[in-house]
């Protein structure tokens, strides 16, 4: 049960289905290459924690979320990433100390979207708990993925590109998909 949870949880977040946190992350990583592969790792950690936690609580039943109010904050996380990417592109590290816990919050955001998929793939005489742990493993395993193959585009384009454009680009279809997703949550609900 261990490898399989694993490989749902890697799946998961490969899978096109999981667009929306596709987008993020390739929103997230915009501004770096890997030259800045720490800075990355620690952001991407920080909303592996909080993902990790709401996906945790929630499937556990600890807390209860508002699906509707969820899915419409997940393409918001998106929008204020692409932002936060364009306004504060080329300023000093000590001003931008507060993307770290920006990302772990996106990150509760996050795994509050995941929690019902992940519920559902749980069956009764299987123990949440002991699936939580390969299941996450799996969606960090996988974001590793996105993350490589987004700071490997990023490298070879800032070598073309001027990076400031590079991030105004990204970060303006992040923006405009995310509006969209949003628009589509919200004329749905």
């Amino acid at each position: 049960m261990f490898l399989e949870f694993l490989k749902w949880g890697f799946q998961h977040i490969l899978d096109f289905h999981a667009y929306d946190h596709l987008l993020f992350l390739v929103a997230l990583c915009a501004v770096y290459t890997f030259k800045s592969w720490k800075e990355v790792l620690i952001l991407v950690t920080a909303f592996t924690i909080g993902h990790s936690l709401t996906l945790s609580l929630a499937a556990l039943n600890l807390i209860s979320v508002n699906k509707t109010l969820v899915e419409a904050l997940i393409p918001v996380t998106i929008v204020l990433t692409g932002i936060f990417n364009v306004a504060n592109f080329g300023k000093t590290e000590r001003y931008l100390w507060m993307k770290y816990p920006v990302a772990m919050c996106f990150g509760l955001i996050h795994g509050l979207g995941f929690s019902n998929q992940f519920q559902s793939l749980v069956s009764e005489n299987q123990s949440i708990l002991s699936m939580l742990f390969p299941f996450n493993l799996g969606v960090e395993l996988g974001q590793i993925v996105i993350v490589i193959c987004a700071l490997t585009v990023n490298t070879l384009v800032v070598k073309r590109v001027k990076q400031k454009n590079w991030v105004i680009w990204v970060s303006a279809i992040a923006i405009i998909i995310a509006t969209y997703l949003f628009i589509t949550v919200i004329l749905e609900s």
